[in-house]
């Protein structure tokens, strides 16, 4: 059964990024994200078991997503994919529960490397 994934970026060439650096041969069904608010939605829907996540899109930001899921959806494995590097902004992540936090630009190797380590493939 395919694992649903969700892709929250609001950029659509960031998206497709995050699609392409996935393995092949990992089973899994793709939804994507614009923004936070409907990346919240995907969760709510049973979309997101995996929610590859950034922290700058309009609505509602990443740390707003992070703010939730860790009140209400503790289950929901995130890596955050993102261009704001700040120490602070990486704390804040890892307090609200991420699972890691990968640097923009994805290269492939590295987003493998942060599924074999959260045990996801």
């Amino acid at each position: 059964m395919p694992i649903p994934v969700t892709i929250a970026d609001d950029s659509l060439l960031s998206r497709k990024v995050v699609r392409r650096a996935l393995p092949v041969d990992w089973d899994v069904e793709i939804t994507e994200a614009c923004n936070g608010t409907e990346a919240l939605a995907a969760v709510n829907s049973g979309k997101a078991e995996v929610l590859f996540l950034d922290l700058t899109m309009p609505e509602l930001d990443g740390f707003g997503v992070l703010k939730y899921l860790h009140e209400h959806h503790a289950k929901t494995v995130v890596i955050v994919i993102s261009a704001d590097i700040q120490p602070e902004a990486k704390r804040l992540v890892d307090s609200l529960g991420a699972f890691r936090f990968l640097q923009k630009p994805l290269q492939p190797e590295q987003l493998k490397q942060a599924l074999v380590e959260v045990g996801l493939i």
